[in-house]
């Protein structure tokens, strides 16, 4: 049998180039090499892009870049050519590629612009599509819209910069009278917990919007929740599955990056530490975000479970992380299915998703 043409995207242009790094070899390790040819391709965090066929175990901590064999590339939006252009003086090499997969988290390649990328080029990809991606990746839109399915969240409110700069106390002034302090300060358009704060008052407040202006233009506030924080894998197009959530249990008072990818001291117990009756409740209400923002492929929905059983959605995120520490495989893997049965599906997807599309 044929071996399929696998471009495998990583590092990026993003605060979460890092992790990125780390998921795609993991994810790299799962792809069985009886079926797939693996083609990396690295991108740098200006935004270079390299055709790299050294190790994998030089992309974790980015040695991959000094590599001496690297060939700058670019995915030719040309559907004829239908792959990348492997770039050499003044010409260049076409190489097939029967479906891509994006580890790219955070901006410029999980909230649709690299998807838009691969649909213009017509490669079958793994993750959700453009609007899906765009939607997800923007919490003020994804709020607004889960608001209107009637997958309940906190309460929350957004602001764009200009309001920010300019109208700063007429905004703390709405935000204490609807939130209370304390209030979560948080870039609409970021991942990982990157410049997310705490605020207890107006002045701390400030400096969380400035903090957080740092990684976007469009900030979203929320009421401080106290409770469980718990997560589900969802796979799927049209029809989707969740796993029974996972519970966090963070070193820090929040979730933040560090606990997430540098210290190392966060635990998580599958299944949450829930009754059977709101494990399944959270599962049900991870379909609908899921379903209700177009995703497809794969996406991890995140909640919070109050203490008094109130199940309130955080967030969705459509290319969660595969690191080793990453909730989205070890719920998959205690579902039944393990790392490499999991690439073959998110592959298999892609492809019958491109197949429908082009009837």
């Amino acid at each position: 049998m044929k071996k399929l043409d696998i471009a495998l995207l990583f590092g990026g242009v993003s605060s979460e180039h890092d992790v990125s790094r780390v998921s795609a070899k993991n994810f790299a390790d799962a792809l069985d090499p009886e079926k797939y040819e693996i083609h990396r391709v690295g991108i740098t965090r200006d935004g270079r892009w390299f055709y790299y066929t050294g190790p994998a175990g030089k992309m974790p901590d980015g040695s991959w870049e000094q590599d001496e064999n690297l060939r700058p590339c670019v995915l030719s939006p040309d559907r004829s050519h239908h792959g990348l252009l492997l770039l050499g003086g003044s010409s260049f090499e076409v190489l097939h590629i029967d479906a891509a997969v994006p580890v790219l988290h955070g901006k410029n390649g999980e909230d649709g612009t690299m998807q838009g990328l691969l649909e213009l080029a017509g490669i079958p990809y793994v993750g959700c599509g453009v609007l899906a991606s765009a939607v997800c990746m923007d919490k003020a839109v994804a709020n607004a819209l889960l608001d209107a399915a009637g997958v309940p969240r906190c309460a929350w409110d957004w602001a764009d910069r200009y309001e920010c700069e300019t109208a700063f106390d007429a905004l703390a002034d709405r935000l204490e009278q609807k939130l209370c302090y304390p209030i979560f300060v948080k870039p609409a358009n970021a991942g990982s917990s990157v410049g997310i704060s705490k605020a207890e008052n107006r002045r701390q407040l400030k400096t969380a919007v400035e903090v957080a202006l740092r990684e976007d233009d469009k900030l979203v506030f929320e009421r401080f929740v106290k409770g469980q924080e718990v997560e589900c894998a969802v796979i799927g197009n049209g029809p989707c599955k969740s796993t029974l959530p996972g519970e966090i249990l963070a070193s820090e008072e929040f979730y933040t990056y560090e606990d997430k990818y540098l210290l190392g001291q966060s635990r998580t117990v599958i299944p949450a530490r829930l009754s059977p009756e709101k494990l399944e409740e959270v599962r049900a209400f991870a379909e609908k975000a899921y379903t209700a923002l177009g995703c497809q492929g794969l996406s991890r929905c995140d909640f919070f479970v109050e203490a008094d059983g109130t199940v309130l959605i955080n967030e969705i995120n459509t290319l969660p992380g595969f690191t080793a520490i990453s909730m989205y495989p070890k719920l998959m893997e205690d579902a039944g299915t393990p790392p490499r049965e999991l690439a073959d599906r998110l592959i298999r997807l892609a492809l019958d998703r491109a197949e429908a599309h082009n009837g």
